[in-house]
């Protein structure tokens, strides 16, 4: 498990513990508490059936866990020599899933909450890893612990002794991360010679039987128009997600959509005939609507880049830009200088404006304010 310094949280929850501040939490409250290191008997999850046991200490009805690994070539995401984590999904013993089980616990600033959590290092191993093909990965991550990582009995903040806010969702990444690192796709298939080719195709039970070799149970492989595109790997749990026993599991009715050979699996790099596209900074001309209808807002200050927006209109220092629309304004006005063709942005949450001085995006946006480009073709607030 990554470890990290105590954030914020974590330095308060311990701070009142020894000052005996906890006492005023109440009676009812420390009694709704259950310990870990309290459940008697840690039963294996979906070979046990349900009979009432403490849903703290045995995962139910969620009990099959279903880690998500992704290969996208075509656009490129996350480093060349490994798979990317698309997520860990609770699904029912028998086949389905339960989905966004906590309205009150969901949550859009992930990447908030492990840092004040001081957990910096797992968020650094998410910006690598976790990646969302759409380049918007604090999304990604929104939804998985929204639709996913509510569902899991025994990430319930009652479960623990000394909570701290979102202490749960700290533990849901935190293991996710660490399944992803325990089963290396790239790697395993490495060993058993199947590597990213242009010209080399596979079979289905070249790939198959050499994951579920690693894995030590079956493995669901998926394809997009046979191209080698996902790795399902499932477990069942002995005790709580965060102490519990993760055992290999074969799938609850899932199966692969691959064909039985000639499958691809794409380099994430270029062809070697083929020059790697790249685009270099706009020559100086006249005034107007930028060239391209899509791009990133990256942030420059004293000549050095400072980080970009993400979706929300949200300035990060670090991660994945997200991709603004460039949509053309209805009127535009001329000066002794120059004439301006006016325009809206628009994100993957919405339309963009400045609310109370702040730049932001999404769906309660009616009013878009317009920008134009002067010059250079930066976007200038009008």
């Amino acid at each position: 498990m990554l470890q990290g310094i105590p954030g914020p949280q974590q330095v308060l929850t311990a701070l009142t513990g020894t000052l005996g501040l906890s006492s005023l939490l109440g009676p009812e409250i420390e009694s709704s508490q259950s310990s870990f290191q309290h459940c008697s008997k840690a039963e294996l999850s979906c070979a046990t059936p349900y009979h009432g046991q403490d849903k703290c200490c045995f995962n139910y009805p969620g009990g099959q866990f279903l880690q998500s690994q992704f290969w996208d070539a075509d656009p490129a995401i996350g480093p060349e020599d490994s798979w990317t984590i698309h997520g860990l999904w609770p699904d029912y013993c028998n086949g389905g899933y339960p989905q966004f089980c906590d309205s009150k616990r969901r949550y859009s600033n992930i990447s908030l909450i492990l840092t004040d959590s001081g957990r910096g290092d797992l968020l650094d191993e998410m910006r690598t890893f976790w990646k969302d093909w759409k380049g918007d990965d604090p999304n990604l991550w929104e939804h998985e612990w929204n639709k996913h990582g509510t569902c899991i009995s025994t990430l319930e903040t009652h479960c623990y002794d000394l909570y701290y806010p979102q202490q749960e969702v700290v533990d849901y990444f935190d293991k996710t991360v660490e399944l992803f690192h325990g089963l290396p796709t790239h790697e395993i298939l490495a060993g058993a010679g199947i590597v990213p080719s242009y010209t080399e195709t596979y079979s289905l039970s070249e790939i198959h039987d050499a994951l579920v070799k690693a894995h030590g149970a079956e493995v669901v492989v998926r394809c997009r128009h046979h191209n080698l595109n996902e790795a399902w790997y499932f477990f069942n749990v002995a005790g709580p997600l965060q102490t519990g026993k993760f055992v290999p599991a074969n799938p609850d009715g899932q199966t692969s959509n691959c064909p039985s050979k000639g499958i691809r699996y794409q380099p994430k790099t270029p062809r070697k005939d083929e020059p790697t596209k790249t685009r270099g900074p706009s020559e100086p001309t006249s005034t107007g609507t930028p060239n391209s209808k899509r791009g990133n807002l990256i942030v420059s200050t004293q000549g050095q880049q400072r980080g970009c927006i993400i979706s929300r209109g949200t300035w990060f220092t670090a991660g994945t830009c997200a991709t603004f629309r460039i949509e053309k304004a209805s009127g535009s006005s001329s000066t002794s200088r120059c004439t301006h063709e006016t325009f809206i942005l628009q994100s993957s949450k919405g339309k963009c404006s400045f609310e109370k001085d702040t730049f932001s995006c999404g769906p309660r946006i009616r009013n878009p304010v317009e920008f134009s480009t002067h010059y250079n073709r930066n976007a200038l607030y009008m």
